[in-house]
């Protein structure tokens, strides 16, 4: 193996130019809904281990597990409307790095591990037969 290959940032440069942008065909708006997932996540390692996860200088397998098992209970990704979409940006990426490189297929079954965050369903509410009639009787028929 290289030290190209050992770099995490030739992993993620493939995952945005190539695997979203050409394969997948990504929105613009999802692209920068990843980008700051990973901005994010980066920002939170540095924050709970002290390690500075730079792309540029950290291999995948380096990422320490504790604080990606973290992630579900942290105020920066908890009660937040977005924190299954912040997930599946991830997970998406470790599906992309367990296909390219097999190497780390450790880290990213421990990644694919994640819960999702459970949230409230809204029960949808059907009318009554009688409500229904209303409704259809209420316009006028005639024009």
């Amino acid at each position: 193996m290289t030290s190209r290959d050992a770099l995490i940032a030739p992993h993620v440069q493939a995952f945005f130019a190539q695997h979203l942008a050409q394969h997948k065909r990504v929105s613009p708006q999802t692209m920068v809904s990843y980008r700051d997932t990973f901005r994010l996540l980066l920002t939170f390692i540095k924050e709970t281990t002290g390690r500075n996860l730079d792309p540029a200088c950290r291999r995948p397998r380096r990422a320490p597990r504790p604080a990606i098992s973290r992630l579900s209970r942290t105020p920066t990704w908890q009660c937040h409307p977005l924190t299954n979409m912040r997930l599946a940006a991830i997970r998406s990426f470790a599906r992309f790095l367990a296909l390219r490189d097999p190497e780390h297929l450790a880290i990213v079954t421990h990644i694919l591990a994640i819960p999702s965050k459970r949230a409230d369903k809204k029960l949808i509410g059907y009318l009554t037969r009688a409500e229904v009639e209303a409704l259809l009787a209420a316009p006028d028929r005639a024009c």
